[in-house]
């Protein structure tokens, strides 16, 4: 899983919540993987981990309810801070972090994390796929989707998945949107599923 999601967002130059944090020098792919590592460790943690029957996407949620301090967490955090973020960035990440963290609720949620797909099935329905087998196995729960972004084309992707945006953060010069679902939809209908266009096939938060 790591390997999908350092392949998809790797080649990205554009600014998005992944090129934030990583560190821009010659070992970004290693700092790059380092922040995959950390997404999956905590998704092990307090979340759930998913991956399409094709092996080519992946999904990783965290329970922020569940996400309690531990020598696992303080360590995985340290290992990120020093050796991807860099020690004179991390006030930056510090910043957006409080600022996106004021939108979220402090009661129960569920918070997609990262969604990737790999390069060989951009373009295809995987991406919806896992969604909807996601959206099938969750429909039992009733707790609110939260996500945020800073890209207006993973906002429309989010968008025809039945998030909506209900805030829009501008304090560290670009928007940063944030959308909501009260709860996963009701898939007993048996909806069809969505294609999803190449350069809809990453997603990060």
């Amino acid at each position: 899983m790591v390997d999908i999601l350092v392949e998809a967002f790797y080649p990205l130059q554009d600014d998005n919540s992944i090129n934030f944090i990583v560190r821009h020098d010659e070992k970004r792919r290693y700092r790059m993987r380092l922040l995959m590592e950390y997404l999956f460790d905590k998704a092990l943690r307090t979340g759930e981990i998913f991956l399409s029957d094709n092996l080519g996407s992946c999904l990783l949620t965290t329970y922020a309810h569940k996400d309690n301090f531990s020598l696992a967490k303080l360590f995985s955090t340290l290992r990120l801070a020093l050796f991807c973020i860099g020690l004179p960035r991390i006030g930056d990440v510090l910043k957006r972090q409080k600022i996106i963290q004021r939108n979220y609720p402090k009661g129960k949620y569920i918070r997609p994390m990262i969604f990737a797909v790999k390069n060989e099935y951009q373009g295809t329905v995987t991406a919806a796929k896992l969604i909807m087998q996601v959206y099938k196995e969750k429909q039992h729960l009733e707790l609110p989707i939260i996500v945020d972004t800073a890209s207006e084309d993973l906002v429309k992707l989010y968008q025809k998945f039945g998030l909506r945006i209900f805030n829009t953060e501008n304090d560290l010069g670009f928007p940063i949107y944030m959308l909501r679902m009260d709860k996963v939809p009701d898939m007993k209908g048996g909806k069809q599923q969505k294609k999803v266009k190449k350069d809809e096939s990453r997603i990060q938060v």
